[in-house]
């Protein structure tokens, strides 16, 4: 049986392109890391700068009061999605297994308590929109979401702690159809993100031309 084909591209045929955004080292060596291929061969810095004069306008918030699993995934998801930051709230130390090295790329902002996370969101003119399955909450899938917003997420098992609802000024849920009570956060943020992203980015580039919310 065949062994399956090496993840990336091997080194770079020379001559090597003048640009100053490649590593000689992985132009020699190839480049296996997980990214686009349009960041092939480039430095690290570079990547970040890139992704940083693109990023979009929403920040996505998860609490972690007891060392929650999921927290790699919502990385992960910002990192695809291009989220502003992830921020993390609780506990500073989290497992990176799951944010597939995608962290690196990924600006991560530490509160110790959910008031500091409002602190900054206030700061920074975002809209806190709570993501969770509670009485009252409005399907997102139904939702305007807000431009400039931060969508937090709860603890895996309590969901959003009171203080997080009560910061909300918004609370959205995720409709379901099965047996399951709910689904986990990473699947969540990774829904979330992706109903921004088609209210925000994908609506902007279906409108007419001429229309001036087009994207250029």
């Amino acid at each position: 049986m065949a062994l399956p084909e090496p993840h990336g591209v091997g080194p770079h045929p020379r001559p090597w392109p003048d640009d100053p955004r490649l590593d000689p080292v992985l132009l020699a060596e190839g480049d296996r890391r997980n990214v686009v291929d349009r960041y092939r061969y480039w430095h690290h810095d570079a990547i970040v700068a890139d992704l940083d004069r693109r990023r979009h306008p929403f920040h996505v918030a998860i609490e972690n009061w007891e060392h929650d699993l999921n927290i790699g995934t919502v990385v992960r998801n910002a990192n695809a999605f291009l989220a502003a930051e992830v921020h993390i709230v609780g506990q500073k130390r989290w497992n990176r297994r799951g944010a597939m090295v995608t962290d690196r790329y990924q600006h991560i902002r530490h509160h110790r308590a959910i008031e500091d996370l409002m602190a900054f969101a206030e700061g920074s003119s975002l809209e806190v929109v709570g993501v969770d399955n509670l009485p009252g909450s409005v399907p997102i899938e139904s939702v305007d979401l807000p431009e400039r917003c931060v969508l937090v997420f709860g603890q895996e098992g309590p969901g959003l702690s009171e203080q997080a609802r009560e910061a909300a000024s918004l609370t959205c849920s995720i409709t379901q159809f099965g047996s399951t009570r709910s689904i986990n956060a990473g699947v969540a943020s990774g829904i979330a993100m992706h109903a921004w992203i088609r209210r925000h980015v994908v609506a902007r580039r279906l409108v007419p031309d001429g229309d001036e919310r087009r994207a250029d």
